[in-house]
C-alpha cells in the first residue's frame, strides 16, 4: 500500500473541516476526490502534506506514519504537493522555478537529465525556459508547477484543483498530462470540483461532502450513480 489514511479529523479553530477519512491508494494508482467547493478536499491534502496538523487519526505513506513529521520529510520520503494557485516564484524563470523542484535531492548529477525529461513532457516550458513564470498564461503555469514537482522525483503526486481557472482546451490537456505522470510510476491524488475530468483520469474516487467521505467506487460505478450524476456530472 502506499499510503493509507485512517479516520481523519481536522478542526480550524471549532469548525470540523474534516470527519473520520478514510482513504487508500494502492501503488501505481490515480485516485479522485471530488466535491463542491467547501466539502473538505484542500484540507485533506494539506493535512497529507503536513501543512495542517491532525485533531485525531493517522497517516501512513510506504509503511511509515508520516502525520507528526517535519514537512520536509514528508517531501524526502516522497509525497508532493502541487497546491491550489500554482504558487510559483513569478519573478523567477521557469528553468529557475523547476531547478528548485530537486533542492532537497542529493543525486545532483541527474538533475539535468530530469529537466530533459520534464522539457520532453513540457515542451512549452522549454520554448520559455527563460521567460519570468509570472509571465506564463495559466495553463502554462500549472504545467510549471506540475513540472517543479516531478523534479523532485515524487513516489507521490498531490494535485489540488490543477483545472481551475483554465481554459476549455486546457482542461482537455491536463487527462493524458496526469495519465502520463502515473505510468511513469508515480502515484496520484486528483482534488477536483471538475468532476468529469477526475472520473476520466482516476481509478477510484472519494466523494466529499463537508467533510465526510459519502460515497466511494470505481470511476465507472460513480458515473452510474443517480447521486453523483445529479449532483456533479448534470444528469
Amino acid at each position: 500500500m502506499l499510503l493509507e489514511v485512517k479516520n481523519i479529523t481536522v478542526y480550524y479553530e471549532k469548525a470540523k473541516a474534516l470527519d473520520g477519512v478514510s482513504v487508500e491508494l494502492r501503488q501505481g494508482e490515480v485516485i479522485g476526490i471530488v466535491g463542491s467547493n467547501g466539502a473538505g478536499k484542500s484540507t485533506l491534502l494539506r493535512s497529507l502534506s503536513g501543512l495542517v496538523p491532525l485533531t485525531s487519526g493517522e497517516v501512513w505513506f510506504l509503511g511509515e506514519r508520516i502525520d507528526a513529521m517535519a514537512i520536509h520529510k514528508i517531501v524526502k520520503l516522497g509525497l508532493v504537493h502541487v497546491p491550489e494557485g500554482r504558487r510559483l516564484f513569478s519573478n523567477l524563470t521557469v528553468l529557475s522555478n523547476l531547478k528548485l523542484g530537486a533542492y532537497l535531492r542529493r543525486d545532483k548529477g541527474n538533475v539535468k537529465k530530469d529537466l530533459d525529461e520534464i522539457f520532453e513532457h513540457f515542451p512549452r516550458l522549454k520554448e520559455r525556459r527563460t521567460q519570468k513564470a509570472g509571465t506564463l498564461s495559466g495553463g502554462e503555469q500549472q504545467m510549471l508547477a506540475i513540472g517543479r514537482s516531478l523534479m523532485s522525483k515524487p513516489k507521490l503526486l498531490l494535485l489540488d484543483e490543477p483545472s481551475l481557472g483554465l481554459a476549455p482546451i486546457m482542461v482537455d490537456e491536463l487527462a493524458p498530462v496526469v495519465k502520463g505522470i502515473n505510468r511513469n510510476g508515480v502515484g496520484v491524488i486528483l482534488v477536483e470540483q471538475n468532476v468529469p475530468l477526475a472520473l476520466k483520469v482516476a481509478d477510484y474516487a472519494y466523494v466529499l461532502h463537508v467533510g465526510r467521505i459519502v460515497q466511494e467506487g470505481t470511476c465507472e460505478e460513480l458515473k452510474c450513480s443517480e447521486t453523483v450524476r445529479k449532483a456533479y456530472l448534470g444528469g
